[in-house]
């Protein structure tokens, strides 16, 4: 029987609180202790927000906590509590539609979210439970219990690895559905349990394990090695054994599950922006009526006629309250001056909208074998906003697939491919170089690049010992691994992979060697740098480092640096990717104490990655250079005419990545963002460090910049976009470390203002360059942007976890479906497979969006004031009695059934302008920018043009009742043929309206818009009693029959609409001369 304590998991410490004991199994560690369950979750999943018993309390009270639905709420209880003159149905049905129709779209969106929870809670896995397999639901399993998992099988829970049926007790697994990176890696088993392969030995096993409480992040965990997570796929390997530590919701997979914070498009800014000003009209109308109603009946007789006197009870009823009960039934009568179905429109014009961006074939990618995603379609009319570009370098400008180029050893320059009896050796540079570095500095620096890395060997490749070098197929994280080991091969040092802990490498004598693997230092951002330490075959203890330049010159020799240096910064201005090499020999003594510190630190419950990083510091230091690497990363294919497209679009690209200066800027000039005629602005540590104070000297070089610029540029901003192709243009370059002193510059009188100058500057500059930047530093410059006097609308694109903070902090994010796994499309707002789809997406797709979308809802506000208006006016011709105009079937079914389909249908389909001019002319992006279509302009040109139609429609029909009988039998008309006649207008004029401003028709255009004036005239009829006797009853029986039975009130719908439509044919017919006009200068200009 078997009684350990996994005490390495806990490091020797005693349990804390922030820690949970986990006993495998659900057996004691001693026979003697009692056994007390403990309490934590089941392994149910649920990302459902809804349950059948909450979902009714719950969704009501979200949704009226939107402004709009709980006004209509309040005058909906107005109408049900106060004698108003309107039915309650008016205000509770439209309010009753749009509730239900969000209901049923999000109840929708909830059950396939318990349909997916579902597939995952009843799915089949195997516990081992009294020596036996016995087979259960994914949601009956529980912590400490032993999990056995197949190939290809997905873990249910998160599960430490006891063992696998490999002798070594690893196994491969990818985690694609976690962070997109689809490449296999290695586990490991816990050393103490690598024997127990069998259900019987795995079922006598008694331990304990000490770990941290569950956390969300995916890349801190406890013995990571050893940890199995939830979601993950077990790959070329036949089985293993686990026990389950993390459960349901408290796997780090549904801790991540918290979504993203909401992000509010400048459209719905200006919605907000408009109902105000809306609401400020309504009760401006109900106060003015509410005064001359109190004015006309200061006269006796215009208060109390003869035929309708007062009850004594409202002689009796106090003059304020009455007077309050007067405006809120006005405001009851206007209040369909506020649309409440344009949200519900808007949903669903984003909504529907966002499956264009889905179905756009130009945005597949072949190579991925995907498409275009969209994460959010609320942000749809942003795309054509953008005033700011913030994209990542490698693997989103460049295509992240690396090829070795050259190598440096001790300053000798190596290019080309070996001579089998020669060794390393250049072969086909220009210049023979006869000098090379001692040999047996070649072969430690290529063993270097052979042991330094975390490349997997795919298995299968070595039988029986005998290794098929020529077909090895390597896998890691990162493309640049696979690069260097792949150069490494070309000179004769093969890597065959890892076996029982030792690291196999090929020589050029086709020798084996190995080495054990005793440590990794594995890479992060911070560091910029990985290490390895492995035991030779002759007892030696090496450390092996690779690491950026500025990671690794700070802790090697000085007088080793000069040599490499000149090639290092000679391959970045050619655009390679530089990493240095070194190495440096452990004494046994000095081994022991490093181990015990790398383990108390990997197995440490709190503050472990702080931990683990003081102990690679200190290991880190006093190495030797060995060499360096140079490794191209290709330029992705049309990244330089996306660029170009966007600065001719005005907008400002910035490129923020990690990579060093002279790369990143010789990348900046391959895809264009600096011309050749540009000229650079540097911020960088070698220009600041000319002087003895640096904060000095960085002020002195800020202000020199700024005047500079404000010579060349004019004040104003509004000028600015196009002032970059009439001056010259400016690029500025900035490094992490001089941002720092920028951002955390101290706040004596002479530093306090160098974030306003640096601003001012990166204003006028048409391209930034920010190169070694940290990922927390790359979403203070989008936040730092954001925050511009303007507001401006950033938006970030990347490809990497690196770039997750950046497209979370902008208003749009854009993830890039790369090598680098899917962490940046997973957060992003939209994901396309390459840099060069950015350009349709914006120019095209963003631009119809926010013109569709602006228009609809400068559409829903006109068509519901010219609604309004004509009912406002009749109020003075009624003594202000609050009598309305519309019968009430008119008044409910105006905004839901009459108009709201042409304007869904439009705002979905419209395109003013072809989509190949758009992107082909990317100038015409920068005519809506700035939220263009919905300033206040052409507000009050929507406005000023429904009073206009309103004051048309009803005194228009007012002067045709004048005359005293309009039926051939001198019948007289009455008021509900008066506001049928004005509605009749109504529904016609604003419905052509739309048919004017649309420029492409479809045959759904077709359908909906003269649909929806067919199905006006065929329900009038069946309210009127025509098609359905049963309604004779009701106060509208034959009025429209009756109405269409005059000549005159035929003649005077269509002269009315003529005259109303007639302001915007004007507008029509100048355009179109001004477009000729313009066209026939532009022949003569040309030909001339």
């Amino acid at each position: 029987m078997f009684r350990r304590s996994f005490n390495r998991f806990c490091a020797g410490e005693e349990k804390r609180v922030g820690t949970r004991t986990v006993f495998v199994g659900n057996h004691p560690v001693s026979e003697t202790e009692a056994y007390i369950a403990q309490k934590f979750c089941d392994n149910r999943i649920i990302s459902s927000k809804y349950t059948l018993w909450n979902f009714l309390p719950k969704n009501l009270f979200e949704q009226f906590r939107r402004i709009a639905n709980f006004y209509f709420l309040i005058i909906f209880l107005i109408q049900v509590t106060v004698d108003t003159p309107t039915s309650p149905i008016t205000s509770g049905l439209p309010l009753f539609f749009v509730i239900t129709v969000t209901a049923i779209k999000q109840g929708y969106e909830d059950w396939l979210r318990h349909r997916a929870d579902n597939e995952v809670n009843k799915s089949t896995v195997y516990i081992i439970e009294n020596a036996k397999r016995v087979k259960k639901e994914s949601e009956k399993i529980k912590v400490g219990d032993i999990v056995e998992v197949q190939a290809d099988e997905t873990f249910p829970c998160d599960l430490i690895l006891l063992s696998s049926c490999t002798v070594d007790g690893t196994c491969y697994v990818t985690t694609a559905s976690l962070d997109g990176e689809s490449n296999c890696k290695t586990h490991y088993a816990v050393r103490d349990t690598i024997e127990l392969r069998t259900v019987e030995s795995i079922d006598n096993l008694r331990a304990a394990i000490e770990c941290e409480q569950p956390q969300s992040d995916l890349y801190k965990s406890l013995g990571p090695e050893n940890l199995l997570l939830k979601g993950a796929t077990l790959k070329n390997t036949k089985k293993i054994y686990g026990v389950a530590v993390y459960t349901g919701m408290e796997t780090k997979m549904a801790l991540n599950y918290q979504g993203k914070s909401q992000k509010r498009s400048a459209v719905e800014k200006s919605i907000n922006a408009f109902l105000i000003v809306y609401l400020f009209i309504l009760l401006t109308k109900a106060a003015i009526c509410t005064t001359l109603k109190y004015v006309w009946q200061s006269t006796p007789y215009n208060d109390e006629p003869w035929y309708n006197q007062k009850t004594q009870k409202e002689r009796e009823t106090w003059k304020v309250l009455k007077m309050f009960t007067d405006f809120l039934s006005f405001m009851v009568l206007f209040n369909f001056i506020i649309p409440v179905s344009m949200y519900v429109t808007v949903e669903m014009q984003k909504f529907l909208g966002s499956f264009f961006i889905s179905w756009d074939n130009d945005f597949y990618d072949e190579e991925i074998n995907e498409g275009a995603l969209v994460n959010t379609s609320d942000l749809n009319e942003e795309l054509g906003q953008v005033d700011y570009v913030f994209t990542d370098k490698t693997g989103t400008l460049t295509e992240n697939s690396m090829e070795f180029i050259e190598c440096c050893i001790d300053g000798h320059k190596y290019k080309g491919v070996a001579q089998e009896t020669d060794g390393l050796s250049q072969t086909d540079g220009p210049l023979p170089y006869l000098d090379r570095a001692d040999k047996n500095r070649e072969e430690l620096f290529l063993r270097a690049l052979c042991l330094c890395h975390t490349v997997e060997v795919k298995p299968n490749d070595t039988v029986d010992g005998v290794t098929e070098s020529s077909e090895l197929t390597y896998m890691s994280s990162s493309p640049d691994e696979i690069a260097l080991v792949k150069g490494a091969k070309k000179y004769g040092f093969t890597f065959v992979g890892v076996q029982n802990g030792y690291m196999r490498v090929e020589n050029q004598r086709k020798e084996i060697e190995e080495y054990e693997l005793l440590h990794t230092l594995n890479f992060d951002s911070v560091r910029r740098r990985m290490s390895v330490i492995v035991k030779t075959q002759s007892g030696d203890i090496l450390l092996f480092c690779k690491g950026a330049d500025s990671a690794v010159f700070p802790r090697v020799q000085n007088h080793e640096i000069d040599l490499i240096k000149v090639h290092v910064e000679h391959n970045a201005m050619e655009g390679y990717r530089t990493l240095c090499i070194a190495f440096k020999e452990i004494a046994p003594d000095d081994y022991e104490r490093v181990n015990r510190q790398l383990i108390e630190a990997k197995m440490a419950l709190q503050d472990r990655e702080e931990k683990m990083e003081k102990v690679f510091d200190e290991i880190e230091t006093d190495m030797h250079l060995i060499g360096a690497t140079a490794v191209e990363d290709k330029l992705q294919d049309q990244a330089a005419e996306t660029i170009e497209a966007l600065h001719a679009a005005g907008l400002k690209v910035w490129v923020l990545t990690g990579d060093k200066m002279e790369t990143a800027k010789s990348t900046c000039y391959a895809c264009r963002l600096f011309q050749t005629n540009t000229e650079l602005l540097e911020l960088t540590t070698k220009t600041i460090e000319e002087s003895e104070r640096k904060e000095d000297r960085l002020h002195e070089l800020l202000t020199e910049y700024r005047k500079k610029l404000l010579r060349e540029f004019p004040k104003s901003t509004r000028s600015l976009k196009k002032a970059w192709t009439e001056h010259q243009e400016y690029g500025l370059i900035i490094d992490g470390s001089t941002l720092s002193l920028i951002l955390n510059s101290s706040q004596d009188s002479g530093s306090n203002n160098y974030r306003s100058i640096f601003l001012q500057i990166c204003m006028k500059c048409t391209a930034v360059l920010c190169c070694r930047m940290a990922p927390l530093q790359k979403a203070q410059i989008v936040r730092m942007v954001k925050n511009l006097k303007g507001s401006p609308i950033t938006l970030s694109i990347g490809d990497g976890a690196n770039d997750v903070s950046m497209i979370l902090e902008s208003h749009v994010g854009i993830g890039i479906k790369g090598k680098e796994g899917r962490q940046a499309s997973r957060n992003s707002d939209y994901a396309v497979p390459k840099f060069k789809h950015l350009k349709k997406l914006l120019l095209a797709h963003g631009h119809l969006y926010y013109v569709r979308i602006a228009h609809l809802v400068q559409y829903f506000f006109y068509k519901n004031l010219c609604f309004i208006l004509p009912q406002f006016l009749y109020q003075f011709f009624c003594g202000f009695s609050q009598q309305p105009l519309y019968d009430a079937a008119y008044l409910t079914m105006y905004n839901i059934c009459f108009t709201s389909l042409p304007i869904l249908a439009y705002s979905l389909l419209e395109q003013h302008i072809n989509i190949d001019t758009l992107t082909s002319d990317p100038r015409l992006y920068m005519k809506i920018s700035g939220n263009a279509m919905l300033q206040l302009g052409p507000f009050l040109y929507w406005t000023f043009l429904a009073a206009f139609e309103g004051t048309v429609f009803f005194f228009g029909t007012y002067f045709l009742f004048q005359t005293t009988s309009l039926d051939e039998n001198g019948k007289v008309y009455g008021n509900w043929t008066f506001g049928t006649i004005i509605f009749t207008i109504l529904v016609f004029t604003v419905t052509l309206k739309l048919a004017l401003d649309t420029r492409f028709w479809t045959w759904i255009n077709h359908l909906v818009i003269w649909g929806s004036l067919a199905f006006y005239v065929f329900f009038s009829f069946f309210w009127g009693g025509i098609i359905w006797p049963f309604l004779k009853q009701q106060r509208m029986y034959f009025i429209f029959a009756q109405m269409l039975s005059s000549v005159s009130i035929w003649l005077t719908i269509i002269l009315l609409i003529f005259v109303s439509l007639s302001p915007e044919m004007l507008r029509i017919v100048l355009r179109s001369v001004r477009r000729r006009s313009t066209r026939v200068h532009h022949l003569i200009s040309s030909s001339a």
